[in-house]
């Protein structure tokens, strides 16, 4: 059987890892990058890190509107599984990469598998939302990492082909902590000490491209004194020197900017915080994983788990929110990691396309 797998983006590059690792012992895998990601510390790093096969096909959309980046996709797309005629069509979370991959294979119907079915924010102003949501009622193979994705899936209607497999990003941690500590000299090179500073980052549209949110954010970090290690996301840094941010972050004592760092020494930064900011779906779940009290810069999120168990917040932009729970806030229960799986959600996964 031939797969071709579609990816483009940071988090689908971790999560195809451990199963393109399982699926390459029992079918043919054609990699499509879509170049969503399109800057080195976004994309290269994660291949070598990973020991992720060269991608068969790079697309090199990069970025622009969501129409454009996803009608560039999905035309590009149809042209590689036009040639390969691929048996099934493996996609990954919600970025637009999943949607035109997923939209590409059932026009020509040919069968999807969706990995990390099922969650929802139920918030429609995320275009992750919308993806995720398109994604899921056009899949053959429904992958989803949790009980309540299965619950919102059954809710929706979507009864046949869905599978509990559990969360391959819990493989991809698991597999990948230990070789993190041995390899990355993180916090060395930035001279930090463990659990001695707080941990940010800001990638999603509803914040980079809205100035007073994207300002408050960073008001808030400025204001809590804290040490914060700042990664900033390419689209981040855009949106800092457009809106005249960029030099009162560099002007802050307290503020450490950096560029995108690969997932080893990502790892190690999470692991090593005392709290993490993020508004990444992926980051909450890894700051879960490894234990490490999160601060969601979001209002809603679709790793309501996470939240239900006391160790993440939703604070939103609301510069006030963020500040108190920099200050105050701490885990009020346990990481139930058996929620997410065993680690072996990627074994699974092929195991039922088998």
């Amino acid at each position: 059987m031939k797969v071709v797998t579609v990816v483009g983006a940071r988090p689908q590059f971790i999560k195809m890892a451990p199963v393109s690792r399982e699926l390459r012992k029992y079918f043919d895998e054609i990699i499509v990058h879509t170049g969503q990601h399109y800057d080195y510390e976004m994309d290269r790093i994660f291949f070598e890190e990973l020991s992720i096969p060269e991608p068969d096909y790079h697309l090199g959309v990069g970025s622009g509107s969501h129409g454009y980046q996803t009608g560039e996709m999905l035309k590009k797309i149809e042209e590689v599984l036009i040639k390969e005629k691929p048996d099934l069509v493996l996609v990954y979370g919600d970025t637009n990469s999943t949607l035109a991959g997923a939209l590409a294979a059932v026009k020509l119907h040919i069968k999807v598998a969706h990995v990390e079915a099922g969650l929802r924010s139920f918030d429609k102003r995320m275009p992750e939302e919308v993806n995720r949501v398109l994604t899921d009622h056009v899949s053959d193979y429904l992958f989803a990492p949790t009980e309540t994705a299965v619950e919102n899936l059954y809710n929706e209607g979507i009864r046949k082909g869905v599978y509990l497999t559990g969360d391959v990003m819990y493989d991809a941690l698991l597999s990948n902590i230990k070789i993190a500590q041995k390899k990355s000299r993180i916090l060395e090179e930035l001279g930090l000490k463990s659990k001695k500073y707080l941990l940010a980052t800001v990638h999603r549209a509803e914040n980079t491209d809205n100035r007073k949110n994207l300002e408050n954010i960073i008001e808030a970090f400025i204001e809590s004194n804290e040490l914060i290690v700042f990664p900033a996301h390419p689209r981040t840094q855009k949106y800092l020197k457009a809106y005249n941010l960029i030099e009162k972050v560099k002007k802050a004592e307290n503020i450490l900017l950096i560029n995108p760092v690969g997932y080893l020494d990502m790892l190690v930064l999470e692991e090593n915080a005392r709290k993490i900011l993020t508004d990444s779906g992926g980051v909450q779940k890894e700051a879960y994983f490894l234990k490490v009290p999160c601060i969601t810069l979001r209002e809603k999120t679709e790793w309501v788990e996470t939240v239900e168990d006391g160790w993440n917040i939703l604070v939103g932009a609301d510069k006030e929110k963020i500040i108190k729970a920099i200050r105050q806030f701490e885990p009020a229960g346990e990481t139930y990691t058996y929620k997410f799986g065993n680690g072996k959600a990627s074994k699974k996964i092929v195991k039922i396309l088998i």
